[in-house]
Formats: C-alpha cells, structure tokens, sequence
C-alpha cells in the first residue's frame, strides 16, 4: 500500500520530466540549443535548481555531443576555442557548491540569468571580434569569458551566458557554430556533472532519472527537427525567448517570496 502511495506522489514529478524533456528536446531540434535552459527553468518551478541541472545531465551531454560530432573542424575549432573552454572548467569548479547550497538564491539567480538571456535573444544582440585582435588576445578574452561562463553555470545550472554571445562574435560559418556550440555545452555540462557529483547531487538514483530523462529528450529534437523546415525559425525563436523570459520571470517571483 505504501509502493502504491509513493508512486501516486511520483506521478506528477515523472508526468512534469516527461513533459519538460520533450519539449526542451524539441526546442533544440528546431533552433540548435535551449534544452538545458527550457529544462532547467521548467524543472526549477517544482524542484530545487541543483537537482533540476542534475536531472539534465545525460540529456545536455549526450545530445551536445551529438551536435558537436556533426560537424567536420572539431580539431580546428578546439584549438581556436580552448582558453574560453578551460575557463569554463575554471570558473565551473571554482564555484562548486553554490548550486546546492544556494537555496532560494540559486532560484533567483536562475530567474535573471534566463531573463537577460531573453533579453539578449530578443533584441538580437550581436557583438564581434575585432578583426585586428590576435590569436594571443582572442584567447585572453575567450579565457575570461569562459571563467565567467563557468561561474554563471555553477550559481544557476544554465550555461549560455556570456559563452554563447562570445561565439557568435567571433564570426563563424553557420556550419562551425553549430559545431562550436556543441563543444562549449559539452565541456560546459562536464564541469558541471564533476560539480554537482562532488557536492554528492549528482550520483546513482539521479543518475538513472537523468538516463531515462534521454528518451523523451531525443523524441522530441527528432520532432524539432522535422518541424525546422517546416515553421519560420525567426518567429519560433522570438516565442522562445519571450516564453524563457516568462519563465525567467515566474522563477524569480516564486523564489522571493
């Protein structure tokens, strides 16, 4: 009777994951990233934001890996690209603890890092490099931003800010960004997997709910996928971030009170 009992409690919380994963997934396969950003904001309404970004790990990592594979100048870009990579292993582990000891204040700090991602999206914010800059200063940049980067994700899980608009500033093809971002997410979600594993979050139960949470987020980025070609990609991506800056919102209102 009791068995019967806990599982009537799960319901909600497996019904929630199903929901989110699929959804996130989808999100992705239409537009190429957001799957740790809509699941983690969705996740965070109904549970403390460390144990959403556990949840999202196998997911976040399995599908980065995949876009990462996809393109043909990994070598090429993980030269270019492995100051801002290191800083975010740096930043990553040096704020190890904040997620799972933040409280009400991981919540919030989730809520604005997806409102000024919003906002950044919204207002299609684009900064460049400087063609004059060197390697040598290219790199310097790319090492702090990747320490700050590394810092946002271990304070609230979402790692897009400022690693995402640093990227795009640097001019790619469409082809190397996709390929690009697929190598930041990927180390960005092993900096923290390590984080929250050390905390003692991320470990063997959690680690099963994040492998059965990989179904529902495949489905859905097949989904996206077959729906890209299908909708216009600059309409879905304004509903996306004015959903995520709702999200964002909620987040920040729910863990104030």
């Amino acid at each position: 009777m009791m068995n019967i009992q806990h599982l009537t409690d799960l319901l909600p919380l497996l019904a929630l994951g199903l929901v989110t994963f699929l959804l996130a997934g989808f999100v992705k396969g239409v537009i190429g990233l957001g799957l740790p950003t809509v699941a983690i904001g969705l996740l965070g309404l109904a549970m403390p934001t460390a144990e959403a970004a556990a949840m999202l790990i196998v997911p976040s990592l399995v599908t980065n890996i995949w876009q990462l594979l996809a393109g043909p100048r990994f070598a090429t870009l993980a030269k270019r690209l492995w100051p801002m990579l290191v800083g975010i292993c740096l930043g990553t582990w040096a704020g190890s603890g904040w997620l799972a000891n933040g409280g009400n204040l991981a919540g919030m700090a989730l809520g604005v890092a997806l409102l000024a991602y919003s906002v950044l999206g919204l207002a299609a914010v684009r900064l460049h490099v400087p063609k004059h800059w060197t390697a040598r200063r290219e790199g310097t940049v790319g090492g702090v931003v990747g320490v700050a980067t590394g810092l946002v994700t271990a304070a609230t899980g979402v790692f897009v800010i400022p690693g995402v608009p640093f990227v795009q500033a640097l001019d790619l093809d469409k082809d190397d960004l996709v390929q690009a971002m697929g190598l930041s997410f990927t180390v960005s979600t092993i900096a923290l997997a390590a984080g929250l594993a050390r905390d003692g979050i991320f470990h063997g139960p959690t680690i099963g709910v994040s492998l059965l949470a990989l179904a529902p987020a495949l489905g859905g980025m097949f989904i996206g996928q077959w729906v890209r070609n299908r909708v216009s990609a600059p309409v879905f991506r304004r509903c996306f971030f004015v959903g995520l800056a709702m999200l964002g919102a909620e987040l920040v209102i729910q863990h104030m009170r």
